[in-house]
């Protein structure tokens, strides 16, 4: 069987990699993938990584976000609470992880993908890509904590603004505003060495001072907390028609 999560330590470069790896459903995110990534990213803390590394399989998507089989309209506010809160616990150990993260956004992200990436530190895209915080056009708000994470990424403002209208960005327009931090061509993104040539060339002590201070500067005690309450909020919203519909009419249209 195929793993739909996979995990690769590099110890002669002191880096891990995971790879959201389900091309076929556009990396869309299982309740047992949540499970799987909670598994990896404890492995990936016990290796003395310098950075460790978020991608996606293929070439189409980063990750469009939870998959609908599993989060679909007809969960009660209880259980699409309890489904939330697994994802919201990945994003928060890769808020808080020992050293930095760095989302190479081999694709577009829709959604939860979007609230993965700001999990992120830094995030590197290929150009010619989109991104969407698309919650609020299905009749709810970002469920995994992600909105919380995006309001420590870019300026506040532009996180209410960007959420609220559930606007598709191109990848330039979202460099501007900061969210993404460099972005490559085409041709040069299946250099992965090249495109991490910055981080190799520091010392495992230096990145985990870096990130500790960068934790310190944006400011992460009562993180969790703040985090819960939006998936909290999420969920009353679950079983709204607004949102049910808004599922619906998705997945006829898949």
């Amino acid at each position: 069987m195929i793993k739909t999560i996979t995990y690769q330590f590099h110890p002669e470069k002191a880096y891990g990699i995971i790879t959201i790896n389900r091309p076929e459903k556009r990396n869309a995110i299982s309740m047992e993938m949540a499970e799987s990534l909670l598994q990896v990213l404890e492995k990936a803390n016990n290796d003395p990584l310098k950075f460790l590394v978020v991608t996606g399989a293929g070439n189409r998507m980063f990750c469009a976000g939870g998959d609908l089989t599993d989060l679909h309209g007809d969960l009660s506010v209880a259980d699409a609470e309890t489904s939330l809160l697994k994802m919201m616990e990945v994003l928060h150990r890769l808020a808080v992880f020992k050293v930095p993260t760095i989302a190479l956004l081999n694709g577009g992200a829709a959604g939860g993908g979007c609230e993965i990436a700001s999990a992120c530190d830094i995030r590197i895209a290929k150009s010619g890509t989109r991104f969407g915080f698309v919650q609020t056009n299905l009749g709810i708000i970002p469920g995994w904590g992600g909105g919380v994470l995006l309001a420590k990424r870019v300026h506040p403002s532009f996180a209410y603004q960007w959420i609220m209208e559930g606007t598709i960005y191109d990848v330039k327009t979202l460099e501007m505003k900061g969210w993404i931090h460099r972005v490559v061509n085409e041709n040069e993104w299946e250099n992965t060495d090249k495109l991490l040539k910055s981080y190799l060339t520091k010392s495992y002590r230096q990145m985990q001072i870096l990130k500790s201070i960068f934790l310190e500067e944006i400011g992460v005690i009562g993180l969790k907390d703040t985090m819960q309450k939006e998936v909290e909020k999420c969920a009353t919203l679950w079983d709204s028609e607004e949102h049910k519909n808004a599922v619906l009419a998705f997945l006829n249209r898949s």
